[in-house]
């Protein structure tokens, strides 16, 4: 084996690797939406939970990268320890597709169907058609695609390169008394650990190992002890992604552990003491990489079946391990969970419903102030701005990191641009909140009242924000464009009915009825009440333009020109709602 043997394994084994986050990357991107519906039915059942374990690994081909998810799920709060057993145990399950899919390496036949299926015969065309979509294709998800093929193709150009590197060693002398360490069962294991730990993926280690199998002078007994401990190096990768996450989020990695590890002992003292006493013929046979996929099926399958029964007991010990202690500080959402932007962008839109309720709640006790303060909603609404405010930093910078992911699709761009200027126009409306309970908070303290008439009038202004806010929340939560499309107009009225107070209260502070101290604080109302109008309309474009697909400033000038007929009806059904003592037109 010359020194070029060694470059072209290291170059395989980095092709190989490569080529698998080119296909896990873009299959994540293809199939992000449907994780997020699995993820939801991954509930404490541990059958449905490892059914989803199983799925989504063979979906992104990376049982790594789901325990890696599961982290941030449980670090940012979405899944419980316990959701997350079964996952990781259907995830081992999952991943042994890999290894049958690189068994194919070793198919030799001179019968052209049987010999297509061979990797190194079909991957240069799968390649071929691969780089064609990327360059040629015009929508994302045949690009998509066209990665995804080209992913698989270097993968497997990278197991071929492996295979050719090794095949000298079968001629080796040296190579053969290197092997004899192997049937130490215990070196075995460690081998299988370190190698897998290196290289952090499983499925490269087990790749390495099928090449070297085509040498022809691995056998069973080998090959069986160096699987079981791949299982346990693939554990690395979950804790290197534990660190620095809540103590529950640790505990994912430690479940982790504890299932490769009590499986790999169980199951290898369980085979040797039953091969000391009825001697398997197979050990001493030399293995092929199909024999190397099916023990790592068999192994995953049987160690799933030993500990399925005892999820709560390896709960425990991961309890034990990690124990509980006071954690100071919110957490918000992982940014391990932007490995799967389609679920990142739907936790985000949970915590922008968060955030859409406190402020609908802000709102709601900030315009009850006016009429009748309670130092305890006044505070409340104080608080409840605070907590808007973080919400708004929180999801801002995690909108704009995520932005910048390669794994995002165009439609979850426009969504997450959608987000990032949603959760400014809610904060906003937070803000404006708590300028109408300071308002209120000031009357308070002087001991201020409005005349009958500008509480009536106060009144019925309220009364069109309140419908305004909460259509303008529900056509968020639903994406709801015919809805959104009532807003604008009842914003247009709002900035009237505005104009229309402060000109009547000016009237009642020239004639006496009010001093100009109330005109001030009536006034500090009415700016409020527009700009909440306001914010609610940029909210309900937004949600239109995200359905239409349009620009920003080209669609909020065109509004009134494209709906013109059916604003000027929302308008006057409105005017007469919300103003039906005035005798103009609304309509002009």
């Amino acid at each position: 084996m010359s020194i070029f043997s060694i470059f072209q394994l290291f170059g395989g084994l980095a092709f190989f690797l490569f080529g698998m986050t080119l296909l896990s990357g873009s299959l994540e991107k293809m199939t992000g939406g449907k994780l997020e519906k699995m993820l939801r039915k991954a509930t404490s059942n541990p059958i449905k939970a490892l059914i989803f374990g199983a799925l989504i690994t063979i979906a992104i081909q990376s049982s790594s990268a789901v325990t890696v998810m599961l982290v941030g799920f449980v670090n940012s709060g979405i899944m419980e320890l316990g959701q997350t057993i079964g996952v990781i145990m259907g995830s081992n399950i999952g991943t042994t597709l890999t290894a049958w899919i690189l068994s194919m390496a070793g198919i030799s036949s001179d019968n052209i169907l049987l010999a297509m299926l061979k990797p190194s015969n079909f991957a240069p065309l799968v390649a071929f058609i691969g780089v064609l979509l990327v360059l040629g294709a015009k929508v994302q998800k045949k690009k998509d695609i066209g990665t995804m093929m080209v992913g698989f193709a270097v993968l497997m150009t990278g197991m071929n390169f492996m295979s050719d590197a090794m095949s000298p060693l079968a001629d080796m002398p040296e190579f053969t008394n290197i092997l004899t360490a192997f049937t130490n069962p215990l070196i075995g294991v460690l081998v299988g650990a370190v190698v897998t730990g290196v290289i952090q993926s499983s499925a490269a280690s087990v790749g390495i190992l099928q090449a070297l199998s085509m040498t022809g002078q691995m056998t069973y007994g080998m090959a069986i002890p160096i699987i079981m401990g791949q299982n346990i190096g693939t554990c690395v990768t979950a804790v290197i992604s534990s660190i620095g996450v809540s103590r529950s989020a640790k505990r994912v990695s430690v479940v982790h552990i504890s299932f490769n590890v009590l499986g790999t002992v169980f199951w290898l003292i369980a085979f040797y003491a039953v091969n000391a006493f009825v001697h398997f013929g197979f050990v001493n046979e030399a293995i092929n990489p199909v024999g190397i996929a099916f023990v790592h099926s068999i192994f995953n399958l049987a160690t799933t079946l030993l500990l399925l029964p005892f999820t709560k007991l390896l709960e425990k010990i991961a309890n034990k391990v990690i124990p509980d202690t006071e954690e100071t500080g919110e957490k918000f959402l992982d940014e391990r969970l932007m490995a799967t932007p389609a679920i990142a962008l739907e936790e985000l839109e949970n915590s922008m419903m968060e955030m859409a309720d406190k402020t609908e709640e802000g709102l709601g006790r900030a315009l009850a102030l006016v009429s009748k303060f309670d130092p305890a909603e006044y505070k409340f609404v104080m608080d409840n701005e605070d907590r808007v405010d973080w919400l708004q930093d929180n999801i801002g910078g995690y909108v704009t990191k995520l932005s910048t992911t390669q794994h995002l699709s165009e439609e979850g761009k426009k969504q997450a641009n959608s987000l990032l200027q949603s959760v400014n126009e809610f904060e906003r409306l937070a803000d404006y909140a708590n300028n109408i309970a300071n308002s209120a908070n000031e009357m308070n303290e002087k001991k201020l009242f409005f005349s009958e008439e500008a509480a009536a009038e106060l009144a019925k202004l309220f009364g069109a924000i309140t419908e305004c806010y909460k259509k303008a929340i529900v056509a968020f939560r639903y994406k709801d464009p015919d809805l959104a499309k009532k807003i604008p107009p009842l914003s247009s009225l709002i900035e009237d009915i505005c104009e229309y107070e402060k000109e009547a209260h000016a009237d009642r502070v020239n004639a006496g009825v009010c001093t100009p101290e109330q005109g001030y604080i009536f006034n500090d109302i009415l700016a409020s009440c527009t700009r909440i109008g306001g914010h609610c309309s940029n909210i309900a474009v937004s949600i239109i333009r995200l359905s239409e697909n349009k620009t920003g400033h080209v669609y909020m000038h065109d509004l009134k020109s494209r709906y013109r007929e059916q604003f000027s009806s929302e308008y006057t059904e409105y005017y007469k709602k919300y103003m039906p003592n005035r005798e103009a037109d609304p309509a002009e």
